[in-house]
């Protein structure tokens, strides 16, 4: 008869079947982890495999809440999900594989590392954990178990399982994470607010990386506890002046007094030897999943996929082998173009990063011409602004501001009556060019071919800083058919005389 192993590893065969599976990583009380190698683009991955029979409803709660937010979240600090596969007896949780384990066993068998590694491993996780609260996440079980190492040495945040979903004017409540990491309004059961917890953790980290140990222990809960709520710890000699004294503004008591991370990144020991990715803005944009990437298409094609249905998957953010195997192969390309061990990016200029990053369409039935989804302006924020809606006030477009250079936008058909009033254009017309009553419009409208009066296309404008004084216009969509938009901009592209 064939034993419950067998059996488990036919049934892991069967749904992972885009995978080849290797050896078991890790074992928990609820779940195990592997090793995988994804079939078609041969990227090593690991896949944690929950047995449904095991997890009680708190438990079920709790990993549906680490999906949920680990889907938000896409920073080269912070562990990528790929895929989740879920069935009646399992769920599968497909991750970016971490070959260098844990930055607990790093540190448990160096002893203490040189405070100039300490800084980079730090940058890093202030990194990391500042986009998950610029994303409305806390984590609240910052460790070293919880952070995990490439063969670089460079750290990833993983675990979000205690994490949390921030909203404004609330508070968390719940005592949660390690005791010896957690801050003192968290062991006093007060209400708290998450960053500020977490900046508490990350200075548990930074103490235990230079020290070598911990700086809140006793032998009994009651007695660190109250070493915690004390803020009591030992300074030590390892450490430099500056390095005691941004741990020391971390370490304060009082929550509303202690040191942010927009003032730990302003601190003179974390400055030293920040990374250009780190200490620019440019990471949001460089490692943005929300864009199109052109190279990824284009390897995409090679591997004998449909650029047409790639571009239609994506935009309906379907999770689908098309998607798996694009992120996969766009995260591949992050890892290329971030270069953490020497402290700075790829010696190709933020510009030129920039334009790789852009979202790039490419004619269907050629692979020769480039469409961007947006274009670059030297001229000011409010002229660019200006010129974008007088264009769009000729293509039939509408919008309402949500922020300074932020447009919601809506195209619908001509012979659509109910337009919505929220939506206003105010700016004199353009010269035209090809036009119907007026109104530029995309060529499938203009000729009249398979339009319905109800499609209508939503879509985001975005304009944002690019390198030196150059603005870059970002459209992203939003809802409708995803090739009616692409017509509307390349109408758009028409009329600012991009294309």
């Amino acid at each position: 008869m064939e034993g419950r192993t067998g059996q488990e590893h036919r049934s892991y065969r069967s749904i992972l079947s885009n995978y080849r599976l290797g050896k078991t990583l890790g074992v928990g009380a609820f779940a195990k982890v592997k090793l995988a190698v994804h079939n078609m683009t041969g990227i090593k991955v690991a896949i944690k495999i929950l047995d449904r029979q095991t997890l009680d409803e708190s438990e079920t709660m709790k990993v549906k809440r680490e999906i949920n937010i680990m889907t938000r979240l896409s920073h080269p600090h912070i562990v990528r999900l790929f895929e989740v596969i879920e069935t009646t007896s399992h769920i599968y949780v497909v991750m970016e594989y971490m070959n260098s384990g844990e930055l607990f066993y790093y540190i448990t068998e160096k002893g203490r590392v040189h405070e100039d590694e300490a800084r980079h491993l730090f940058q890093q996780i202030i990194s990391g954990i500042e986009y998950c609260h610029c994303h409305m996440v806390v984590h609240r079980d910052l460790k070293p178990e919880n952070l995990l190492l490439d063969s670089k040495r460079n750290v990833k945040i993983a675990d979000f399982g205690l994490g949390n979903i921030m909203r404004d004017g609330h508070f968390l409540k719940t005592s949660c994470g390690s005791p010896n990491y957690a801050a003192p309004e968290v062991v006093a059961n007060r209400l708290y607010a998450g960053p500020e917890a977490d900046v508490w953790s990350c200075g548990v980290i930074l103490y235990a990386l230079i020290c070598g140990r911990l700086p809140f222990d006793d032998d009994n809960i009651p007695g660190l506890y109250a070493r915690i709520r004390n803020g009591n710890y030992p300074v030590s000699n390892h450490m430099s002046r500056s390095a005691s004294d941004l741990i020391a503004r971390i370490f304060v008591v009082n929550p509303v007094n202690r040191i942010s991370i927009p003032e730990i990144r302003q601190h003179p020991w974390f400055q030293e030897h920040v990374p250009q990715y780190i200490a620019s803005a440019t990471i949001g944009t460089l490692y943005d999943t929300t864009k199109v990437d052109e190279e990824v298409v284009r390897e995409m094609v090679k591997l004998g996929f449909d650029i047409g249905e790639v571009i239609e998957c994506l935009l309906n953010h379907l999770q689908n082998e098309i998607t798996v195997t694009y992120y996969l192969l766009l995260h591949r390309q992050f890892q290329v173009r971030f270069v953490y061990d020497k402290s700075e990016l790829l010696e190709s200029s933020s510009q030129e990063l920039l334009e790789r990053t852009e979202i790039f369409l490419r004619s269907v039935s050629t692979l020769e011409r480039k469409w961007t989804l947006g274009f670059k302006s030297q001229a000011s924020p409010h002229q660019t602004m200006m010129d974008v809606l007088k264009v769009f006030h000729r293509i039939n477009v509408k919008w309402k501001q949500v922020g300074p250079y932020n447009m919601k936008c809506l195209w619908e058909p001509p012979c659509a009556k109910h337009l919505k009033s929220k939506f206003v254009d105010q700016f004199p017309q353009t010269p035209q060019t090809k036009c119907i009553d007026g109104k530029i419009l995309p060529s499938t409208a203009a000729n009249g071919m398979n339009i319905r009066s109800d499609d209508s296309v939503k879509f985001e404008l975005q304009l944002y800083r690019g390198s030196g004084e150059m603005y870059v216009v970002d459209l992203q969509w939003l809802n409708g058919p995803p090739f009616l938009f692409l017509e509307i901009c390349a109408s758009f592209l028409f009329a600012v005389g991009v294309i």
